[in-house]
């Protein structure tokens, strides 16, 4: 009698999963496609970032050659380059496009594209704030000092990687608004701090020394 139980109770738990996968089978089988291809299609992503990042990176240094020609073939093969390139790649275009401006005495032209990199959030953070440092050393000489101090402030914070730079731009600006005393002032600081780059320090001593005897 146990073995017919034991038949009964077979053929109904048989019948039970037939009917599970009558009803569910299919959600079932799509799962695993979906699970099988999100991880083939993942691979085959991660694939085609990793070659489209190369051929784009090749593109670049192409572009950047086009300088040997002449700074405007640079500038608009680098231009060209930019306008179809992610962002990381297309902002070193745009960086190099800018020095090549620079050298051409184009520096408000410079300072357009700094400020068109400084204004992307898709940019790294670091390299929009260096945007920013740059864009302001283009217009120190004519821009308005309180605005472009305003500009440089959150660069001179302790954590920014430009505090330096953007520190002595700082003094600069003050000495051109004509306040000599701040400029003293931070120049001094600049040329005490341990942590700044010697070629930083060294001018700022100077600059800190000449402020004082006026």
């Amino acid at each position: 009698m146990s073995d017919i139980f034991r038949e009964v109770d077979e053929d109904l738990r048989r019948d039970r999963a037939e009917h599970l996968f009558k009803k569910y089978g299919g959600a079932m089988i799509a799962a695993a496609v979906l699970v099988v291809a999100g991880t083939g299609g993942y691979s085959f992503w991660r694939h085609w970032q990793a070659q489209k990042t190369q051929e784009q990176t090749a593109a670049l240094v192409t572009a950047i050659s086009q300088s040997a020609q002449g700074p405007e073939k640079g500038v608009d093969a680098l231009a060209a380059f930019a306008g179809t390139a992610d962002p990381s790649l297309a902002s070193i275009a745009q960086f190099n496009a800018a020095a090549l401006m620079i050298r051409q005495g184009k520096g408000a032209d410079a300072a357009t594209v700094y400020d068109g990199i400084a204004g992307n959030a898709s940019v790294p953070a670091q390299y929009r704030d260096l945007a920013t440092l740059l864009a302001v050393m283009q217009r120190a000489d004519g821009g308005d000092p309180a605005q472009l101090t305003a500009k440089l402030q959150p660069l001179t914070a302790d954590t920014s990687p430009w505090r330096f730079s953007a520190r002595e731009l700082t003094a600069m600006l003050a000495a051109r608004a004509g306040d000599t005393e701040k400029a003293r002032t931070l120049y001094k600081q600049l040329a005490d701090d341990q942590q700044a780059p010697q070629g930083v320090r060294g001018r700022a001593a100077d600059l800190a020394s000449l402020y004082g005897k006026g």
